[in-house]
């Protein structure tokens, strides 16, 4: 039996008690100032205070000692909203909005995500596996360790198999846990300007059982917004999804107040993401049923916009994720850290709240927390060094990584 002891750190992570944390929990951490960590099989068998740690580890064969310097250990990152998987940059649209056109009007004039389908229609599976390994690869230098991918680029159902398939491969040859979430519903393809009705009988009766065949899928999401599809069209699909065994998340009032967190609570959604727009009911509403909000403060930078109101969201007891949303056009990120400094600074999270919205909360808006998202005892040995004292340095040293080794199942990557 061999194990490995990291020791010498100092330790900081949120507790899972079996549920995400929500209100005053959200904010609270357990720390160790002479922490250590026993790993075994890439599964933790021992965390705390080094003392207790060294005790567990008396009876294995052969002990490993990895010294972390005095550097702050904390979970590995999870991204839970990201759209990786994309062929093509849109600098040209991002200088158009800088000028003041509007993402719904850059949408409707064959900008936007209709311009990522075209550019994913046009590449091979290997690039389009090259150009999302090489965003994974630099997620992962930044301290993530488990992270979601959406297809959406597609709009039909031989480009949205493609896209699944490609991040699919990605997961096999990458360290990281990576969740395949399927968006056939991002946005109206051109053919079905006219009758978005059409479209969505379209993904439901063709693309789903395509989808749920294929097994790469676990999530099923879409783009609730006016302009896009409406609170009864994404009703139709996510209750589909349901019926197939795949879990559900929805895009909900990103831009309008559409009802979409509303919607998120009565269909019991894993996750309702962005709700820069959301009403203080449908947040209420998502409390009750138990809704994590996955928010996107990269995507309200980019866009230049009011941030969601998550100081409201945790009083109201509303479990907070936080992810990047990466993608090639609202949020060209793939640093959880810069979230986590938007997040405190602009979103009024403290850094512990935001340390949990980065960790456990986002693992559970994958339904991972039972693998991630805490160093507790019998998950995955997933933890960052930082170059700091305390969590508070992801915030507080802005424009650089604060990262100084990623660790996955106990080995360094």
């Amino acid at each position: 039996m061999s194990q490995q002891l990291f020791r010498n750190t100092t330790i900081y992570s949120p507790v899972d008690n079996g549920q995400p944390r929500a209100g005053k929990a959200q904010g609270e951490l357990v720390s160790f100032q002479e922490g250590a960590l026993c790993v075994e099989d890439g599964l933790i068998v021992a965390v705390g205070d080094e003392e207790k740690v060294l005790a567990a580890v008396k009876a294995a064969d052969e002990v490993q000692e990895v010294d972390c310097g005095g550097r702050c250990m904390i979970p590995g990152f999870v991204d839970p909203h990201t759209h990786m998987c994309f062929a093509a940059l849109r600098e040209a649209e991002f200088a158009l909005r800088i000028e003041g056109t509007a993402y719904l009007e850059i949408l409707k004039q064959g900008g936007g995500i209709l311009s990522s389908v075209r550019a994913v229609a046009a590449a091979s599976d290997s690039e389009l596996y090259d150009n999302t390994l090489l965003h994974v690869q630099r997620a992962q230098n930044l301290g993530t360790t488990t992270l979601e991918i959406k297809s959406g680029y597609g709009l039909d159902t031989e480009n949205e198999l493609k896209m699944l398939r490609v991040i699919g491969n990605v997961a096999v040859h990458s360290p990281l846990d990576i969740v395949a979430t399927f968006l056939g519903a991002h946005a109206i393809p051109e053919q079905y300007k006219t009758d978005s009705d059409a479209f969505i009988t379209m993904v439901i009766k063709e693309m789903l059982p395509e989808i749920k065949t294929q097994g790469i899928a676990r999530f099923c999401d879409v783009f609730c917004e006016t302009g896009v599809f409406t609170i009864g069209q994404s009703r139709r699909l996510l209750k589909a999804a349901q019926t197939m065994g795949l879990g559900v998340k929805i895009h909900a009032d990103e831009v309008n107040d559409l009802g979409g967190a509303g919607l998120a609570a009565e269909l019991g959604a894993c996750s309702a993401d962005h709700l820069l727009a959301a009403s203080t009911t449908n947040i209420q509403a998502m409390a009750k049923a138990g809704v994590i909000a996955t928010l996107l403060p990269a995507t309200a930078y980019s866009l230049r916009k009011d941030y969601a109101r998550a100081r409201l969201m945790i009083e109201n007891n509303v479990p907070v994720a936080l992810a990047t949303d990466c993608n090639p056009g609202s949020s060209f990120t793939e640093s959880m850290q810069f979230v986590i400094g938007l997040a405190v600074l602009n979103m009024q999270m403290t850094p512990a709240e935001a340390l949990t919205g980065a960790t456990l909360n986002s693992a559970y808006a994958l339904n991972m927390a039972g693998k991630v998202g805490s160093l507790d005892k019998g998950k995955q040995a997933d933890f960052l060094l930082l170059e700091g004292d305390s969590p508070t340095i992801l915030a507080y040293h802005a424009g650089v990584s604060s990262v100084a080794s990623v660790y996955k199942k106990g080995q360094k990557i």
